[in-house]
C-alpha cells in the first residue's frame, strides 16, 4: 500500500511540474482561470502530491522495505559531499550571483545533484523510485527549458560578495539539514552513526 501511495504522489507532484513545460496548454489554463487561481491550484496539487509521497514513503519504510542493492559504505560519504553542492545550488536561485548565472537553473541543478547523490547511497526500491523520478524530472525540465528560446539568464553582479553569501548561507543550511532536519524528520543521521 505504501509503494502505491508513494507512486501516486510522485505522479501527482511531478505531473503538475511536467505540465508547466507544455507552455501552450499552461497558457490556455491561465487564460481560462487567471494567473492567481492557476498558481493557487498548482500549489495545492503540489502540496497534495508531496504529502502523498511523504505518507507513502513512511508506510513503505515501516511495512514494505524492499532492498534492491546494497551500496558500498563509501557512497554515503560521496552523498554527504554532493549534498553541500546541492544546497548551495538551491540557495543560489534566490541571490543574484555568478553561481546563479553560471548554473542558469540553480534549483534544477540542486534537485539533480540531490537526487543523484541519494541514489548513490540508497539501494531500496522506494528510494530508487523517489530519487530516480526526481532526477528524471529535473533532467527533463532542464532539457525543456533549453528548448524555449525566450528564457534568458540573469547577468552576474559585479564583484563576488553575493557568491560568498550564497556559499555561506548554503553551508549554514547544509549543516542545519544534516544535524537537525535529516536525523529528526527523516530519522537517518547524516554525520556520524
Amino acid at each position: 500500500m505504501g509503494l502505491g501511495i508513494l507512486i501516486l504522489g510522485l505522479l501527482v507532484f511531478l505531473g503538475t511540474h511536467v505540465f508547466v513545460s507544455f507552455r501552450d496548454a499552461r497558457a490556455n489554463v491561465v487564460a481560462r482561470v487567471g494567473l492567481s487561481v492557476y498558481r493557487v491550484v498548482f500549489a495545492l496539487v503540489s502540496i497534495v502530491g508531496l504529502a502523498l509521497i511523504i505518507w507513502g514513503y513512511g508506510l513503505y519504510r515501516a511495512h514494505e522495505w524492499i532492498q534492491v542493492w546494497s551500496p558500498p559504505e563509501f557512497m554515503r560519504h560521496i552523498t554527504i559531499g554532493l549534498m553541500l553542492f546541492a544546497v548551495i545550488f538551491v540557495v543560489a536561485a534566490f541571490i543574484p550571483s555568478h553561481i546563479k548565472t553560471r548554473l542558469k537553473h540553480p534549483i534544477l541543478a540542486g534537485v539533480k545533484t540531490w537526487a543523484f547523490a541519494h541514489l548513490l547511497s540508497n539501494g531500496d526500491l522506494g528510494s530508487i523510485l523517489v530519487f530516480g523520478a526526481f532526477l528524471a524530472w529535473a533532467v527533463y525540465a532542464r532539457v525543456a527549458s533549453k528548448k524555449r528560446k525566450n528564457i534568458e539568464s540573469a547577468a552576474a553582479p559585479t564583484g563576488w560578495t553575493n557568491d560568498a553569501i550564497v556559499v555561506g548561507v548554503g553551508i549554514v543550511v547544509y549543516l542545519a539539514l544534516g544535524y537537525v532536519f535529516h536525523p529528526v524528520v527523516i530519522g537517518v543521521p547524516v554525520f556520524g552513526k
